[in-house]
């Protein structure tokens, strides 16, 4: 099944769309959640930070190495054990704030003057903003005694840093624990003091990561559906020239190929394709004119010589005639013969010249001497008209080419300079370097070509005002084929002429050095 342009492209946008918001979702899922983890541990950090200041202080106040603060048979509201608070210590702050902590530990949103009464939980809400009642502590001595445990810890306790299996040298370690089916990430940490545990219930940060992952849920085909429905719509919009274009270029038919495509207003790949289809518009016009031109040439130097021929034979059959003249009537049949037959051989090469079909023999070869020969060849055509042919050639200049193929082109480019100039006139044939190329120069004293027929002169059938060249034969598909086998050698010709004055034909081929 074949898809519009603009239904892929929609799909491609859509796609794209749906690839990036997933990344992008994924990325927003796990930098959040590792944020939210690295804040925990921060937290986590500060809060032991805190106690372990107020554990010094209180050290340095006592002068009394850490003991175990033994436990006495008291129960708190909830029925917790708690540590005697009797016995005079370095931690009897910690038993006192302990049996405090029972009480404030649930009231602890709604009573901010027992906050202030506990030491330790005011260490915890100095640093954090998360609910207190999440928060799990543990402190215990260098003798692994536990000295201190919160109320909603209490009877259970944390690991110790010094039970904890340890590769490395570390003074504090991060490791997931289980609570009572509750996931904490806990803290345990060893200073000069003591050892402190403290957890944290993941909940929180499940919870986030949840809402988020449902939003990101929400959001995603809410965002894929305005996407595609975008897509749409633009794909519609950057197409619409498109079809602007489509239309017009199917009412373009060969009847009407002067028209052309309407440009768009910006300048974009759209307007220049529409620019590079005018351009072939153009020039399909321009070969349509040459066709049609060709054709009406073509019909013309084929009916001249077939009128001719029908004529004479009318005449040799109308009625009798002696053998000198059905001789004459065949003579002149014959000559319109040949000349359709030589017109037909020159379509016939041109036309397999310009289909590839004509093979050039490269070989190095004296443009100098050529150009010799075939100049003696015409020069008994110039002397029957009283013509000067003078001959400046640059002795051993070579060039690649096929010898016959050249011949052709040089006799004819020399033959139409005889021919096309008057008796008592002069025509000139220069053969010189010049900066590695050898440039044949064929200069007359002729009839010139109006500026307006040179640009056609090399056309197939193109020939001068004929009333100027009346008296020359010709089927106007000489210059063509010489064109065809200079550029067929990677060769140049160009013509200068000024009407009245003479013509100048000049050829450049790349010189073939020694």
């Amino acid at each position: 099944m074949k898809f519009s342009l603009r239904t892929r492209l929609t799909a491609w946008y859509s796609m794209i769309v749906m690839v990036t918001l997933t990344a992008l979702g994924v990325i927003a899922y796990f930098a959040v959640s590792n944020e939210l983890n690295q804040n925990l541990d921060v937290s986590l950090v500060r809060v032991a930070s805190s106690l372990d200041r107020i554990i010094q202080k209180k050290q340095v106040e006592t002068q009394k190495p850490l003991k175990p603060a033994p436990l006495r048979k008291k129960k708190t509201r909830k029925g917790k054990l708690v540590p005697d608070s009797t016995k005079r210590d370095s931690f009897a702050f910690f038993r006192q704030n302990d049996a405090l902590n029972s009480d404030s530990l649930t009231e602890a949103s709604d009573s901010s003057q027992e906050e202030d009464q506990n030491p330790v939980w005011s260490a915890v809400y100095e640093h954090i903003l998360l609910n207190s009642k999440n928060y799990f502590i543990q402190i215990a001595d260098l003798n692994n005694q536990v000295v201190y445990r919160s109320e909603n810890l209490q009877p259970d306790s944390l690991p110790l840093f010094q039970n904890l299996d340890a590769e490395t040298n570390d003074s504090k370690k991060f490791v997931p624990y289980t609570l009572h089916s509750q996931q904490l990430r806990l803290y345990v940490g060893k200073t000069k003091f003591a050892q402190i545990s403290i957890g944290y219930t993941v909940e929180e940060i499940r919870e986030t990561l949840n809402s988020l992952f449902s939003y990101l849920l929400i959001a995603f085909p809410i965002v894929v559906i305005f996407s595609t429905l975008g897509g749409w719509f633009l794909a519609k919009v950057s197409l619409q020239p498109v079809d602007d274009i489509t239309r017009s270029a199917q009412e373009i038919t060969a009847h009407n190929l002067s028209r052309r495509l309407p440009m768009p207003l910006a300048n974009d790949e759209i307007a220049r394709l529409t620019a590079t289809l005018n351009q072939m518009i153009e020039r399909l016009e321009a070969s349509f004119i040459q066709i049609r031109q060709f054709t009406a040439d073509a019909s013309h130097e084929l009916r001249t010589p077939l009128a001719i021929l029908m004529g004479e034979l009318e005449v040799a059959l109308r009625s009798p005639k002696s053998a000198e003249q059905y001789r004459n009537i065949m003579v002149s049949a014959q000559e319109e013969v040949s000349r359709l037959s030589q017109v037909v051989r020159n379509l016939l090469e041109l036309s397999k010249a310009e289909s590839g079909q004509v093979k050039i023999d490269m070989v190095r070869l004296s443009v100098s001497n050529l150009i010799i020969d075939i100049c003696e060849d015409i020069e008994l055509l110039a002397e029957e008209k009283n013509q000067k042919l003078e001959m400046i050639i640059e002795p051993d200049i070579m060039i690649l080419g096929d010898k016959n193929r050249l011949h052709q082109a040089f006799l004819n480019i020399v033959e139409n300079a005889v021919k096309y100039t008057p008796e008592r006139g002069s025509i000139l044939v220069r053969l010189l370097r010049e900066s590695g190329y050898a440039v044949l120069r064929v200069s007359d004293t002729g009839i010139g070509i109006p500026e307006g027929d040179l640009p056609h002169i090399f056309d197939r059938f193109y020939r001068v005002d004929k009333a100027r060249s009346q008296d020359v034969q010709g089927n106007g598909l000489g210059l063509a084929i010489v064109k065809w086998i200079i550029e067929a050698h990677h060769g140049t010709i160009s013509v200068e002429s000024i009407v009245g004055k003479g013509t100048i034909f000049t050829v450049r081929f790349k010189e073939e050095l020694m």
